[in-house]
């Protein structure tokens, strides 16, 4: 496990945009989660402030891409307005180092400075899926499908 000390997130700018780009995770997994490009692309049209992309970064080295959604019209009919993790990359060589585990916490702290009290999350069934990784920091499946994925959501009280 990386001591959290050297972890932050940095927004996409120019500057780190080629290194975002280049996160890619393993193989076996990108049926899972969109490349970052596409999450990126996702977010310029999205009206603002509702997409929240970060780059993770230890020390010097990112390690991975993370977009949050913030008031997102879940329903798309303006009856239920959702926050949560949307895209979550770790690269395939820096996983297991509680990268992960640290993206969630990132957008659980965002979400509760504006308020929050859920985060969502949204995953593919199956075998190398991350429903492992969800349900082992807390999220309970709601029953609910979005796009036909399960539906995930934690309570952050």
């Amino acid at each position: 496990m990386t001591s959290t000390s050297a972890l932050r997130l940095e927004e996409i700018t120019p500057r780190n945009f080629e290194a975002a780009t280049a996160i890619r995770v393993r193989p076996e997994q990108e049926f899972a989660v969109s490349p970052v490009m596409k999450s990126l692309a996702e977010a310029y049209i999205h009206p603002a402030g509702v997409a929240w992309p970060r780059l993770i970064v230890d020390g010097d080295r990112p390690v991975g891409f993370l977009m949050a959604f913030l008031d997102i019209d879940w329903r798309q009919d303006g009856t239920l307005l959702r926050s949560g993790l949307w895209r979550l990359n770790i690269a395939a060589g820096e996983q297991r180092r509680g990268y992960g585990r640290f993206a969630v916490e990132s957008v659980a702290a965002e979400i509760r400075r504006r308020g929050g009290k859920q985060l969502y999350v949204t995953w593919h069934p199956g075998p190398n899926g991350p429903e492992d990784f969800y349900l082992g920091l807390g999220f309970r499946i709601t029953g609910e499908k979005s796009e036909g994925e399960t539906v995930g959501v934690l309570e952050l009280s």
